[in-house]
C-alpha cells in the first residue's frame, strides 16, 4: 500500500510512506488492547519518519519549529506506558485486558510526557479518547467513533480560546466526516481522507498559515500519527519489536515489591559524610547549606553535624541525586539505601517532622537553556531551573519533578515561552503539595526581571503576582537568530541564512552580518529611551565579538547602562533585554 501526504508548501513536499504488510489484511470489527497498543507504537514510528517535515511547517523564519519533536516525545511516553502490556499479550490469545484500561494507561503516560502546546493538546486528545472508551472491553466501530467525539471535546476544552485552522480543526472535521457504518478499517480510511481534506484547508482558516505558504504543523502531526495507527490496524509489521526486559534476581523478599507494585514510599537513605578539607573550609563551612538542600528535595529529614562528620537520614525517590550533591562537600563513610516497601519494620521516627523546616513562602521554577543563563537565573533567585526552551520544550513530568524538589507554600512558575506554558499549566493542575502559580512570562527578559522583582517578605501571594506581572510588562526582549527560510515581514524581507532580529513575532531587522542585524534590533527596541540593557550572547558567538558589540553600543547610547553575560544559549545568538 502506498500512502501519500501532501504538505502545501510553496514548493510542495511529499512524504512517501512504504509499509510492509503481514500475510493477509483482514477486516477488523473489534478493537482490543493489544491492537490498540500496537497502533500507538506504529503511530510513533510514522511520526518519527515525518517529524522533520512537520518541524519545518513553521510560520516564523527562525528555528522554533519543534512541533514534530514535541508530539513524538509525547506519543512515545504513552506508548512506553504500554510496553509491558504489549510484551505480555503478544502471541498469547488467552490474555485479555480491557481496552479502557489500556487507553487510560496510554493517556497517563502522555499526560506526564507532554511537551509544548502541540504535545499537551495531543495528550488531551488521547485523554478524551480514553474517557470515551471508559468501561469498554473491546470497541466496535461505533464505540470508537463515539470515543473520537469525546477526544474532540477534550481537545477543545484544553485550549482557552480555540483557534480554527489548527490541530483541533483537523481532529474535529476528521471525526465528523469519518464513516462509522462499516468495519474499523473502513472507518480509519475515511477518517484519514477527512483529516487530509481538513489539513489542506487550514491555510484558508488562518491567515498566518496562508501568508507563510504552509499547512498547520499540529494537524500534519496528527494526520501522521493516525496514518501509522491505520497501518498497524491493517496488519502492518511494526518496524521495531519490543524486547522483554530482564533483571537479575534480587536477594530480598520478592512478595514485598512485585511487578505490579507502585513506588509509593521511595527509599530510606542514610549515610555518614566526612567533610573534606579539599572541598570545603571546615572552619567556616555552614552545614545549614546541606540541611536546606535535603529539606527541599526529601522528606523525614534527620541530619546533624559532629566535627567533620555529617549524619543524614532522608526519604527520597531519587537517592542518586542526593548522593551526587553530597559529594560536593565530602566523601562517604557509610551508605545505606532501602526500598521502604521492603522494610519489615518502619524505621522512621514519628518525631522526624520536627527536624524538617517549615515551608518557605515562595519557591521559584523557571525554564531556560544554556549554562550561563541557567546560572544567571539561579543567582537571581530561581530554586529550580529546568533546562529547555525554544526547540526543546520540557515535559509535564519535568515540572512535577521540579515542584517536588521545593519545600514552599507557593511555587511561582516562569515558563519564558508561550509554547511551554500549557505543559506548566497541566503540571500545576496535577501537583497537590503546594499552590502552583504559572505566571505569563513569554520571554527570557520577562522571566529574569520578574523573578528579580519578587517581594519574598510579602505573604499576600495575589499582591506579589500582580506586582511581578506589572514588572514583566515593562520589559522588552529582542532576539537575534538565523533565518531557516525566506519570508516577507511588514517592513523587512528575509532570506535563508540571514541574521534576523525580532521581538515577539515581529521582524525588526535583517542582515547578512550578525553585528549589523543586532545593532539595528537594539535601535528598533528603543534603546535610546531605556535605562538598562542586559545582553546574553549565545554559544556560537565569540566573546571578543560580543565585547566589541557592547563597546560600540555603549559609545552610541551613553546614558544606557549595558551589562553583558555569556548565556551560552542555543538558537539565539543574542538575547537583548531592555527595561
Amino acid at each position: 500500500m502506498f500512502l501519500q501526504v501532501q504538505i502545501a508548501l510553496k514548493k510542495p513536499v511529499f512524504l512517501h510512506t512504504f509499509f510492509r504488510k503481514s500475510k493477509a489484511m483482514q477486516k477488523t470489527t473489534e478493537l482490543d488492547s493489544l491492537t490498540f497498543a500496537t497502533m500507538l507504537r506504529q503511530g510513533a514510528v510514522q511520526l518519527g519518519r515525518d517529524k522533520k517535515v512537520i518541524n519545518d511547517l513553521n510560520v516564523f523564519p527562525i528555528p522554533d519549529g519543534d512541533t514534530g519533536d514535541n508530539m513524538l516525545m509525547t506519543l512515545k511516553a504513552g506508548s512506553a506506558a504500554l510496553q509491558t502490556l504489549e510484551t505480555s499479550l503478544r502471541g498469547t490469545k488467552q490474555s485479555r485486558q480491557a481496552l479502557s484500561d489500556t487507553a487510560s494507561a496510554a493517556s497517563s503516560g502522555m499526560l506526564l510526557g507532554a511537551r509544548g502546546n502541540s504535545g499537551v493538546i495531543l495528550s488531551r486528545i488521547f485523554a478524551g479518547l480514553a474517557k470515551g472508551l471508559q468501561g469498554v472491553i473491546e470497541a466496535d466501530t461505533k464505540a470508537f467513533a463515539k470515543a473520537m467525539q469525546s477526544a474532540v471535546e477534550e481537545a477543545y476544552k484544553s485550549v482557552p480560546i480555540p483557534v480554527e485552522g489548527t490541530i483541533i480543526t483537523v481532529l474535529r472535521e476528521g471525526a465528523a466526516n469519518a464513516d462509522a457504518s462499516s468495519d474499523l478499517n473502513h472507518y480509519f480510511e475515511t477518517l484519514l481522507e477527512a483529516m487530509q481534506t481538513s489539513l489542506d484547508h487550514t491555510p484558508e482558516l488562518l491567515q498566518v498559515l496562508k501568508d507563510a505558504g504552509v499547512v498547520d504543523s499540529g494537524g500534519a502531526g496528527l494526520l501522521s500519527i493516525f496514518r501509522g495507527m491505520n497501518a498497524a490496524l491493517n496488519g502492518i509489521v511494526p518496524d521495531e519489536e519490543i524486547a522483554p526486559t530482564t533483571a537479575s534476581a534480587p536477594t530480598v523478599e520478592l512478595d514485598k515489591f512485585t511487578e505490579d507494585s507502585t513506588m509509593e514510599f521511595g527509599y530510606c537513605t542514610e549515610f555518614l559524610l566526612r567533610l573534606m578539607r579539599s572541598k570545603v573550609d571546615l572552619d567556616t563551612f555552614d552545614e545549614k547549606k546541606i540541611f536546606d538542600y535535603l529539606n527541599r528535595v526529601g522528606e523525614s529529614v534527620v541530619a546533624f553535624r559532629e566535627g567533620s562528620i555529617v549524619k543524614v537520614h532522608v526519604h527520597t525517590f531519587k537517592p542518586g541525586e542526593i548522593l551526587n550533591e553530597m559529594q560536593k562537600y565530602g566523601e562517604f563513610l557509610t551508605i545505606k539505601i532501602e526500598n521502604m516497601a521492603l522494610q519489615h519494620h518502619q524505621s522512621t521516627n514519628q518525631n522526624n517532622a520536627s527536624f524538617k523546616l517549615p515551608p518557605k513562602p515562595y519557591g521559584i521554577v523557571t525554564v531556560v537553556s544554556g549554562e550561563g543563563l541557567i546560572n544567571a537565573f539561579h543567582e537571581i533567585g530561581a530554586d529550580e531551573v529546568i533546562a529547555g526552551g525554544q526547540t526543546m520544550n520540557p515535559a509535564t513530568q519535568d515540572f512535577l519533578d521540579a515542584f517536588a524538589n521545593i519545600n514552599a507554600q507557593h511555587i511561582l512558575v516562569f515558563p519564558n515561552n508561550k509554547n511551554i506554558k500549557m505543559a506548566a499549566d497541566q503540571a500545576a493542575e496535577l501537583y497537590k503539595d503546594a499552590d502552583i502559580h504559572v505566571l505569563p512570562s513569554t520571554t527570557i527578559g520577562e522571566g529574569y526581571y520578574g523573578i528579580g522583582s519578587i517581594d519574598r517578605d510579602n505573604t499576600n501571594v495575589d499582591e506579589v503576582i500582580t506586582s511581578v506581572t506589572e514588572t514583566m510588562q515593562s520589559v522588552v526582549t529582542g532576539m537575534v537568530s538565523t533565518a531557516i527560510r525566506d519570508a516577507e515581514g511588514e517592513q523587512v524581507s528575509v532570506h535563508t541564512g540571514d541574521y534576523v532580529g525580532y521581538c515577539g513575532k515581529q521582524i525588526l531587522s535583517d542582515s547578512l552580518d550578525r553585528e549589523t542585524a543586532t545593532k539595528a534590533l537594539v535601535e528598533r527596541l528603543g534603546a535610546a529611551s531605556r535605562d538598562v540593557m542586559l545582553v546574553f550572547y549565545g554559544e556560537n558567538v565569540p566573546s571578543e565579538e560580543a565585547e566589541q558589540l557592547i563597546a560600540d553600543l555603549q559609545t552610541q547610547y551613553k546614558n544606557l547602562e549595558i551589562m553583558l553575560n555569556n548565556g551560552a544559549q542555543p538558537v539565539y545568538d543574542y538575547i537583548i533585554v531592555c527595561v
